[in-house]
């Protein structure tokens, strides 16, 4: 958004620069017709003289005139030439920007596109990180009554004593290994002797 603004407000200072540009190039123009009024009425004073005063003046003054026209002329032309390539060359750069804002605002629509689909990837990843931990705490529920169970089968073995503290993991697996030789031994001895 900030550097859409920024090439709207150049696009806006290109724009202004044509205008007064152009302004400029009505002034010249009005100039030079005011210029070719001037010589109007200068031609309209010297028809009152004498025909010989007339001709040897207007020729004079024709001279002079021609010759600060052409010079206006010229230097009218050259500022026309230049205000021309000017105009050309802010209304390229007008172009240009206008394509950049097309662009920027190409982007910053994708952009929009994108972070809608990670905001949706990130809602379903929450919704599923929600799932997984009511399926973690009901598998931690059933692990930890299978881990009683476990201990209440383990220590209710007579000759077994009650544990002084909660047990770890590894004792009870240990106790629980101990009871499984215990009675593989004892069903061992009881094959040895012809019992079924």
């Amino acid at each position: 958004t900030g550097a859409i603004s920024s090439l709207q407000r150049q696009l806006e200072i290109q724009e202004s620069e044509l205008r007064r540009i152009r302004s400029e190039k009505e002034l010249l123009q009005k100039q030079l017709r005011e210029r070719e009024a001037q010589l109007q009425a200068v031609s309209d004073k010297f028809y009152s003289l004498t025909e010989e005063q007339r001709q040897e003046e207007i020729m004079v003054m024709m001279k002079e005139e021609n010759h600060n026209l052409q010079q206006a002329v010229t230097e009218q032309e050259s500022q026309l030439a230049e205000q021309n390539k000017l105009i050309s060359e802010l209304q390229g750069t007008i172009s240009q920007l206008q394509a950049e804002v097309v662009t920027t605002r190409l982007h910053l629509l994708k952009h929009k596109q994108a972070q809608k689909e990670i905001q949706s990837q990130a809602e379903a990843l929450q919704h599923k990180e929600l799932q997984t931990r009511v399926a973690l705490e009901h598998i931690s529920s059933k692990f930890e009554r299978y881990r009683n169970k476990i201990i209440q089968a383990t220590f209710s073995v007579e000759g077994s004593q009650d544990p002084q503290a909660e047990l770890t993991d590894d004792e009870v697996l240990e106790a629980m290994q101990k009871i499984i030789n215990e009675r593989m031994e004892f069903q061992q001895r009881l094959k040895n002797k012809g019992s079924k």
